[in-house]
């Protein structure tokens, strides 16, 4: 359990960690790594001086199950550990907001938060892409990549590219919702990430790059976001150059991008008195001496106080793309991001530091997993893999529960109406029950663990016979026979380990592993994900109800989820 002290002595060096100028007289080393009982900090300075906190007050294990808020005015990274791949976060007024690439998951979710640590999920962009392909599960890999949120003209702007269907926006007056119809502003294949910029004098830019990484490219835009006003002009090519955002500081013009790759990547900053360049290049995150890979792809965000930090991405497998944020600050007009542990004149991620100041008491919480499904509406955690067929589900044809009406499909992988929602931390359980008073011959439902593999664990009907199965990746592996009416399925899962197992239950106390146990591997850019399905290899017939939904993992203050 953490202990948590009076606030006036959590930090007795609280003005330098609230500052954020870190400099080369005073680095902030941390060593956070599972082979140690403790987290050890310790300031060190330049001249001879070292303060060391009371490791009591420090968050402990350092298991690395450890994670977003501490509770004690820290926060470990990562901020949200699950996969919100090339994240991008904005502040208005006293909240900030967040988007991040969802691939052929659909729709893209906007996330809230009043501290930059603790989020919840606030609405979802879209729910279906009206191209060829989507009703038939043939983009996977697809759909939005690396999306941007911007607010201007008193409307919150997301702009995204999918690699085959070209450049998108919806806008919306409250970041809740409703968001506006999806404009396709150009039909083009192999653009990505692109960030809309609105000048001081009212002229509209989008940047963009194209599909491996590179060149960054400037366009004209129309002010309403719908249309590019010409080819765009090449501003700047670097080594897997991506991802660029925007900004305007102080009479200077920059370009945040990630370079490098993925895992491999860093931060680079590009700045000038002029869109079109020339441009000043400076990098500043790199993975240095951390276990952080890849500490890249993010947003700069300044808060109400005048403090600024970075949220970035780290690959780390099964999980995904994991969030993190990072200290920022400004030195000679270049920010400052993270701490320059080896002293090379680039910042290195921090795993601990304080929070971002509020001014009052943060609500600790993660985003929404549960649900019992008493709602008319799907909840915000929840997202169909491709298009779903709207008229085969349902949350209110039996009261209290969520429906399938099976459709025909060859395998899961082209299963229509697979419902899905991101694993969460380290280690969790997700259970649900299943009532399947209405299997139909042919029919397969329940639980899936997917990945670049898949795995399931549900009831099936087979010659007049109904089976509890386990399946990898299309191939039965082990079926037994089943009677009754419901049944509980379970999936416990160590993404440290990389070590997952299905078990069921028919009673709801007393579960069996089904199948053995199984590693996940990062797959179609997406980490691993946990869903529901139901489809038929034969024909439409038959149909099954799952009761509620429960998840639980190690994020913080479970109690708080929203």
């Amino acid at each position: 359990m953490i202990r948590r002290p009076p606030r006036s002595t959590l930090f007795p060096y609280t003005t330098l960690f609230r500052s954020n100028t870190v400099t080369r007289e005073y680095i902030l080393i941390i060593r956070h790594t599972i082979h140690m009982k403790n987290t050890i900090l310790f300031l060190l300075g330049i001249g001879g001086a070292i303060v060391s906190f009371a490791q009591s007050y420090l968050p402990s294990p350092t298991s690395l199950n450890t994670w977003g808020d501490q509770g004690n005015g820290t926060y470990i990274n990562p901020i949200l550990n699950a996969d919100y791949s090339d994240p991008d976060v904005i502040r208005v007024g006293n909240k900030y907001y967040m988007v991040a690439s969802d691939f052929h998951f659909l729709g893209m979710q906007v996330l809230e938060s009043e501290d930059m640590v603790n989020w919840k999920l606030l609405s979802q962009v879209y729910s279906r892409f009206d191209f060829p392909g989507w009703d038939t599960n043939e983009h996977y890999a697809g759909g939005s990549w690396a999306p941007a949120i911007r607010h201007h003209d008193g409307k919150f702007w997301v702009f995204f590219c999918t690699p085959d269907e070209g450049l998108f926006m919806s806008n919306a007056a409250n970041p809740a919702g409703p968001w506006s119809p999806l404009v396709n502003v150009c039909h083009v294949e192999k653009w990505e990430d692109p960030c809309p910029f609105w000048d001081d004098d009212g002229q509209a830019y989008l940047g963009r790059s194209i599909h491996g990484a590179g060149p960054i490219i400037i366009h004209k835009m129309s002010p309403d976001g719908t249309k590019l006003l010409d080819e765009g002009r090449t501003v700047y090519t670097g080594p897997v150059a991506e991802g660029t955002k925007i900004h305007k500081i102080n009479g200077y013009y920059y370009l945040s991008i990630p370079e490098g790759g993925v895992s491999e990547g860093w931060q680079t900053i590009l700045r000038s008195k002029n869109i079109y360049g020339p441009y000043e290049k400076k990098v500043v995150l790199e993975q240095g001496s951390t276990n952080i890979n890849g500490p890249h792809q993010g947003a700069m965000v300044d808060t109400p106080y005048g403090e600024w930090f970075f949220f970035h991405f780290q690959q780390y497998n099964p999980l995904g793309r994991v969030v993190h944020l990072q200290p920022m600050h400004w030195k000679n007009g270049w920010p400052v991001i993270g701490v320059d542990m080896d002293m090379n004149g680039i910042g290195e991620p921090v795993t601990v530091w304080t929070k971002p100041r509020t001014g009052k008491q943060s609500i600790i919480t993660v985003p929404q997993t549960d649900d019992d499904f008493s709602s008319d509406k799907l909840s915000l955690q929840w997202q169909f893999n491709h298009n779903p067929e709207n008229k085969a589900w349902s949350l209110t044809e039996q009261k209290g529960m969520l429906t399938f009406h099976a459709l025909k499909a060859s395998s899961f992988k082209q299963a229509r109406n697979t419902l899905t929602q991101k694993t969460m931390g380290y280690k969790g359980t997700t259970t649900t029950k299943m009532i399947y008073t209405e299997l139909a011959e042919g029919q397969y439902c329940g639980l899936a663990c997917i990945g670049k593999e898949n795995y399931l664990i549900g009831i099936a009907k087979q010659n007049g016979k109904t089976f509890l199965y386990f399946e990898k990746d299309g191939i039965i592996k082990q079926k037994e026979t089943i009677s009754g009416e419901d049944i509980y399925l379970r999936l416990e899962a160590d993404a440290k380990e990389n070590n997952y197992q299905f078990l069921a239950s028919q009673d709801g106390k007393s579960y069996k592993e089904i199948g053995t146990s199984f590693n996940m591997k990062f797959g179609n850019w997406k980490g691993v994900r946990i869903g529901l399905y139901c489809y038929n290899t034969q024909s439409t017939d038959g149909k099954v109800a799952f009761d509620w939904f429960q998840y639980e993992h190690d994020g913080p203050s479970i109690q708080n989820k929203h």
